[in-house]
């Protein structure tokens, strides 16, 4: 069965079962759910869960009031309520893993709170801002709302299928909800036909964006094996050491590398993997000259904005866009001579739609990931700014399209807020939050303050 099959088998159940059941929590007494996969059981039906040994710090009504907060502004938001013996070791990157949700999760255990999310749903420095303004709330309820309030407003996306929409749960809502529900399980086979059919045009959409990449990616890695035809360095030659060695060696690895992910790439966002491997090649190049003639080690810096073949920049130049703002863009020797001198740098050309060439920061949306493989997330957005690729990947709809974790351009593996992604999704792009007064996740490691 298809994931969009199974999201509408997901929905159709989550609603039938659900009529009628507006309590969010387990009953006082019941023995507390010690478990993960308990708690992101309990997520799939409602997007509020209060383990029963922690149902003093939330009320049923408290917690279903705040469900119904989050189903009304229908967005992907987690909220749990746990005791503090709650196992703790890596309990974020669990939860969303069994939950398998893009989303965000806040998570309050015993007195402590803290919270994280996709990247694409809400950036790091959005979660990290709130949890610094809400995590030393005292009371639960008003901790939780407030998180609630801000987090809705913020995120992006929709809430999970499973959820089944609010309702007041009288006998005239469940009698409509069942009636929807069964118009609901007749459309299915058409609703499924839909889902199939948009899932196959991106796929092509995807297909034909990784090709045009093939192109730009085909000339780099010639590129790039060129320069090593040319090296004019053997390993075993007078004067030769191990550090030279090792530099030759991951230069040639860095080849091969890429070669291999090219070969093996299916979608457009894992030719960053190949561009990331050629600019460590040429890093190690640098490496191997400096210290083959004797000079200082250089840096490690990112390649030439305008032409990424032209090996790591050697310093940062201001640069602006036609009709953009001026920003600093690290350039080779020979780009930073030519802006100097007022002259147009050589700018790394490729084709457009249109079929003329112009500069990659001037073409199509495919170009982001063959860019953020070269300068990296942190990097990118800054040099991009203002530009046509810029803009077009800091647009919702490209981490869906072209993949993302381009830093503030999103993150994540094309899928939207509140798909389901099962695992697949990159831990350092699932983030926020802090650190609970101490390294460690909730004070036990393995999560917040130690990475993943």
């Amino acid at each position: 069965m298809s994931i969009g099959a199974k999201r509408i088998f997901v929905a159709l159940s989550g609603l039938l079962v659900s009529l009628g059941a507006v309590s969010f929590t387990a009953a006082p007494g019941v023995a507390a759910a010690t478990s993960v996969p308990a708690v992101a059981d309990a997520w799939k039906k409602s997007p509020v869960y209060v383990d029963p040994a922690a149902s003093d710090q939330l009320s049923g009504g408290e917690a279903n009031a705040l469900a119904e907060k989050i189903k009304d502004a229908d967005k992907p938001v987690f909220v749990a309520v746990l005791p503090t013996d709650f196992p703790r070791q890596d309990l974020f990157q669990k939860l969303r893993t069994e939950t398998g949700v893009t989303g965000v999760y806040g998570i309050r255990l015993g007195d402590r709170f803290d919270a994280k999310a996709d990247r694409q749903v809400l950036s790091n420095a959005a979660v990290s801002n709130i949890v610094t303004t809400y995590g030393g709330v005292a009371d639960t309820n008003t901790q939780l709302n407030a998180f609630v309030d801000q987090a809705v407003k913020d995120a992006r996306g929709t809430a999970p299928a499973s959820w089944g929409g609010s309702g007041s749960g009288d006998d005239s809502s469940t009698g409509a909800l069942i009636g929807i529900g069964a118009v609901l399980v007749a459309g299915g086979v058409v609703t499924y036909a839909v889902v199939r059919r948009n899932r196959r045009r991106k796929a092509e959409e995807q297909r034909a964006a990784l090709e045009k990449l093939r192109v730009v990616v085909d000339e780099d890695i010639t590129a790039y094996g060129e320069e090593l035809d040319r090296l004019d360095f053997h390993p075993a030659e007078a004067g030769a050491d191990d550090a030279m060695r090792a530099d030759y060696e991951r230069a040639l690895d860095s080849y091969e590398n890429a070669k291999s992910f090219m070969a093996a790439a299916e979608r457009p966002e894992q030719v960053r993997a190949v561009t990331q491997s050629l600019e460590d090649g040429r890093f190690s190049l640098a490496l191997l000259a400096a210290r083959r003639e004797g000079r200082p080690l250089p840096e490690r810096r990112a390649p030439c904005f305008f032409d990424p073949r032209h090996g790591p920049s050697v310093k940062d130049a201001p640069w602006a866009p036609p009709g953009g703002a001026e920003r600093t863009v690290p350039v080779c020797l020979a780009d930073a001579t030519r802006l100097a001198d007022g002259e147009e740098p050589m700018s790394r050309t490729v084709a457009t739609d249109s079929g003329e060439r112009r500069p990659y920061w001037e073409a199509g949306p495919a170009y982001g990931p063959w860019a953020g493989g070269y300068f990296g997330g942190g990097l990118l957005p800054g040099l991009l700014v203002g530009t046509m690729l810029g803009g077009m990947m800091a647009s919702p709809a490209y981490a869906a399209d072209y993949g993302s974790g381009y830093g503030d351009f999103g993150g994540g593996a094309g899928y939207d807020g509140g798909d389901y992604s099962g695992s697949d999704f990159d831990p350092g792009d699932f983030g926020g939050g802090g650190d609970f007064g101490g390294g460690g996740d909730f004070g036990g490691g393995g999560d917040f303050g130690g990475g993943f």
